[in-house]
């Protein structure tokens, strides 16, 4: 019996040291923004004030050109759009910027991550750049602020882009790592203080059409932002208050003219719901993107850009009223 009590001890030792090793390789506390700025804000990045926090935005592309405003997914940034605003800024202005809870923007100060306040928020953007008007597009989260905001506000939309929005229930056949142990509550004191590259990595591959594609920097974006101080606990509040203020059958509201851009491989928001957002928003237009995943402007920036790129520059009478199928 002695010698069973002292092999289950050595063994508790050595799952306690392997423990606390992985802890130690892998310890990684949040990171003051200001030591960030440097590789994640050059220019043209720029910050303002808006309800208490320091948003990190980009405005580029002549003033007098029609206004395009970009919005990012969960755990992403403005940097998502680069290989679009390249491109668009020659002939729009293009606003991009990091939602509360992401990127170098942080955590809202009050930790209210509801839909409806993300409509509040990109309203009191727009005011302080002087926009009254605007088409918007947004990945997956920051498609479904977009499209909040669309019926918020539908005299203030143009046009509308939803690329992988969020809206509908998801019915995932995938979810990044990083999301489910996000949402796992006892882990909260580790998570807050240990983050695996591995682990960032393992997610964004997950959300691509091909895993292979994103590169050492890409990673180190993702790895980067997400330890910026606070918003490890904004994703975590996030996911809380997820559904708070969401109803699906508001997407029927919208009347501007809308483009629906999907990646066939998309686990995280599988095609399906593409369909539903076709259905749902009278006069849609659907381009399904069979090879990409749930970021296919990332991924696929050249090809997802000429289909929006065509949407925008077509006459609103000239955009066809296709039958939506039903899901």
């Amino acid at each position: 019996m002695k010698k069973l009590f002292r092999l289950l001890g050595y063994t508790l030792l050595l799952v306690l040291l392997l423990a606390v090793g992985y802890i130690g390789i892998h310890w990684a506390p949040d990171v003051p923004v200001d030591s960030l700025k440097a590789r994640w804000a050059p220019e043209p990045s720029q910050f303002m004030e808006v309800q208490g926090m320091q948003v990190h935005y980009r405005d580029q592309g002549p003033r007098e050109a029609p206004v395009l405003v970009l919005l990012h997914g969960t755990s992403a940034s403005l940097h998502t759009w680069e290989g679009w605003v390249a491109d668009l800024q020659r002939d729009y202005r293009v606003i991009s910027l990091d939602l509360p809870g992401f990127g170098l923007t942080g955590p809202a100060p009050d930790g209210d991550y509801r839909l409806p306040r993300y409509s509040r928020f990109l309203a009191e953007v727009l005011d302080r750049l002087g926009v009254e008007r605007a088409s918007l597009a947004g990945n997956s989260f920051g498609g479904q602020v977009a499209w909040k905001f669309t019926v918020d506000h539908p005299q203030r939309v143009e046009r509308l882009v939803l690329v992988d929005a969020s809206g509908y229930p998801r019915e995932s056949t995938s979810v990044p790592l990083g999301f489910k142990l996000a949402g796992v509550s006892f882990l909260r004191p580790v998570m807050s203080r240990v983050l695996p590259r591995r682990l960032i990595e393992s997610s964004v591959r997950n959300v691509y059409g091909n895993p292979a594609l994103p590169d050492e920097a890409l990673i180190d974006r993702y790895y980067d932002l997400a330890r910026r101080e606070g918003n490890r606990a904004a994703l975590r509040a996030r996911f809380a208050q997820y559904a708070d203020g969401v109803d699906p059958a508001e997407i029927a509201q919208i009347k501007v003219p809308t483009l629906i851009i999907w990646g066939g491989r998309d686990q995280l928001i599988p095609p399906v719901n593409a369909e539903y957002f076709h259905r749902d928003i009278a006069g849609s237009q659907l381009v399904m993107f069979d090879d990409l995943g749930h970021v296919p402007q990332e991924e696929d920036p050249l090809h997802t850009l000429a289909a929006t790129r065509d949407f925008l520059a077509a006459p609103v009478h000239a955009q066809p009223l296709a039958e939506a199928p039903a899901p």
